[in-house]
């Protein structure tokens, strides 16, 4: 089946854009919610809820390594052959999955427990200004289907959240 004009314009305006449906966008939409959300941290006082936060931070986190691990990393990698950049951000995931660990191994108020969450948080901006700053611009220019890619990794998402702990 053709593509019609309008599909097309249609599509490249969202890539354009970061339409909701764009894998940009999706990233870009996960990277502000957990960086609110260890600002939040920052004012809690009650175990409990340190607790609950940090679990959902971690959940959410370990979710969206996954699917750039996955999908969209290997389509970047591709499309740009920006193999150092990519290569530093498996890296830089690896680190956060072994803080992550460590964080679901304790409980709130135990020694390190809100140094360990406040450098995961660090570590998460460090990442994430790298993304949006340079893999994310260059994974424009590449021209690659961004709305294909966000479209299987928001189904992935979805299917990794109803399945996560």
């Amino acid at each position: 089946m053709a593509t019609s004009a309008t599909t097309k314009a249609r599509k490249a305006a969202a890539r354009r854009a970061g339409a909701p449906g764009d894998a940009i966008a999706l990233l870009k939409a996960d990277h502000k919610e957990v960086k609110g959300w260890f600002e939040d941290y920052e004012d809690l006082e009650d175990d409990a809820a340190k607790g609950a936060l940090s679990a959902k931070i971690c959940k959410a986190l370990k979710v969206h390594t996954q699917i750039e691990e996955e999908i969209f990393y290997p389509a970047a990698r591709a499309a740009t052959g920006d193999k150092p950049l990519l290569d530093e951000a498996k890296v830089e995931h690896a680190g956060a999955k072994d803080l992550i660990a460590q964080i679901e191994a304790m409980k709130p108020g135990d020694d390190l427990y809100d140094a360990k969450v406040k450098v995961l948080g660090e570590q998460v901006v460090h990442h994430v200004g790298e993304e949006e700053g340079e893999l994310f611009p260059e994974s424009r220019r590449a021209k690659m289907d961004l709305v294909a890619l966000g479209q299987r990794m928001a189904a992935r998402k979805k299917e990794l959240m109803a399945g996560a702990a």
